[in-house]
């Protein structure tokens, strides 16, 4: 089974394939807690690498063993999946809350180390506001490879940076338990495989942090499933801002910006925002500079998924405007 790559070109059915797509590879114990030894030090390289903050590590000693891990591959310059994921993993720390650096851990390692210093790694985990416990890694091109391969998160026939394996890859070193996961994924559904079925449920429940606070699932259009799992990481629309989280945004708000924008532009933008941001589009360097420098990734979206999405805004917009009106006067 091929795993989605950059340039994901991802119909819906894909999506829905949620659960049936991890791939588990349960190592055949014979007694609980022998799956460490067979993805033990023998298969998984100590190889050296360096963290956003200047410190060396190795992987198998200092990042994985005995632990429960997320890894995915990233490099910084990538213009589409590669933000999407990180905005994602976000998301996914945000649930978890202070587990990330007890019991849990985050690992985005780059592909890239030409470019991907260290510092640049601390810019960009800065930007997408990665608490502890959540290192940006970056080491010598042939031990990220190694690490690539042996995770099953490298695809031999197409080497290049645009062809990178988009996949999360979640594990417990300790029983030898490994799966992968699309970054596509809802955040509660990460959170709860990473937080609760890794650990094998030993630990309590967090209150109000399970499957009971992510959305309920009905029916939904094609738009709204590409808001979730395209534009949600970075997007609201229309969030009263009681809990705080528009300021926590690392998208504008999109309540009505389908009437606040010209629909010529917004179209464009939605299918080749790294098109404008390189032609030095005005607008696009405003929103650039105003969100933190986040920019807005390109997410191969056809012609019709813009319309679908466009339509999908116009009416949530709709539905929270006359929420407010009908609940309370919104001044």
């Amino acid at each position: 089974m091929q795993w989605n790559h950059c340039r994901p070109r991802l119909t819906v059915t894909t999506l829905l394939l949620v659960a049936a797509a991890l791939t588990l590879w349960t190592a055949p114990a014979t007694a609980a807690g022998d799956g460490g030894t067979i993805w033990g030090a023998d298969y998984f390289p100590n190889v050296q690498l360096v963290t956003h903050e200047g410190k060396t590590v190795r992987f198998f000693d200092d990042l994985i063993k005995d632990k429960v891990v997320m890894i995915n591959f990233i490099f910084t310059s990538c213009p589409d999946v590669c933000p999407l994921e990180t905005a994602r993993l976000r998301e996914v720390q945000k649930i978890l809350g202070d587990r990330v650096g007890q019991d849990v851990f985050m690992y985005s390692i780059s592909i890239d180390p030409d470019v991907d210093t260290p510092e640049v790694l601390k810019r960009y985990a800065e930007k997408f506001e990665a608490g502890p416990g959540w290192l940006f890694l970056t080491g010598k091109k042939d031990d990220t490879t190694l690490l690539r391969r042996k995770l099953g998160l490298y695809r031999e026939e197409e080497p290049g940076l645009s062809q990178h394996s988009t996949n999360l890859i979640i594990g417990n070193q300790k029983t030898g338990r490994w799966t992968k996961v699309s970054p596509y994924e809802n955040p509660y559904i990460i959170a709860t495989q990473v937080g609760s079925w890794l650990h094998n449920w030993k630990l309590p429940p967090r209150t109000g942090q399970d499957y009971a606070s992510a959305p309920e699932v009905r029916t939904i259009s094609k738009g709204e499933q590409l808001f979730r799992t395209r534009c949600a990481a970075c997007h609201t629309i229309g969030v009263e801002d009681t809990a705080g989280s528009a300021k926590e945004a690392l998208g504008p708000d999109l309540l009505n910006v389908h009437r606040k924008r010209d629909r010529a532009w917004l179209t464009r933008w939605l299918k080749e925002p790294d098109k404008m941001l390189a032609e030095k589009d005005p607008l696009a360097m405003a929103l650039l500079a105003e969100w933190n420098n986040v920019p807005m990734p390109n997410l191969r979206l056809t012609e019709s998924d813009v319309q679908d999405l466009l339509t999908y805004i116009a009416e949530e917009s709709h539905r929270v405007e006359h929420s407010r009106e009908g609940g309370h006067h919104h001044h």
